[in-house]
């Protein structure tokens, strides 16, 4: 994390330098800002791009650190017994349409009195 807080912290020293810079020369409001914004943004690609892959780097090993993988295996456990429990209504379902088929194929069958 501290590579994400050294990397931050560069971008606005380059940003406020540029700013120093267009400033001197006589840029003034709005324009000073963008065209600080847009030196700064060049400069960085250039000059932090050592500082940009370690911070993204570390970024990743800390979100990777993050992942719970016991809420992964939950979650797939809970599906699975989701289906289960699916499955098995079904078969209820199924049974119970073939018990009333062979009870009215029963009934048919018996000679009427």
């Amino acid at each position: 994390m501290r590579s994400w807080l050294t990397y931050t912290a560069a971008r606005v020293a380059l940003f406020a330098g540029a700013f120093g810079v267009v400033y001197l020369f006589g840029a003034r409001s709005w324009i000073a800002l963008v065209l600080a914004w847009i030196i700064s943004g060049l400069a960085s690609y250039v000059l932090l791009s050592k500082w940009r892959d370690r911070m993204s780097t570390s970024v990743v090993e800390w979100t990777d650190q993050r992942k719970d993988k016991a809420v992964g295996d939950r979650l797939v456990g809970g599906a699975a017994r989701e289906d289960e429990i699916q499955d098995e209504l079904l078969r209820s379902q199924e049974q119970a349409a073939d018990s009333t088929e062979s009870t009215q194929a029963t009934e048919a069958d018996k000679p009427a009195k």
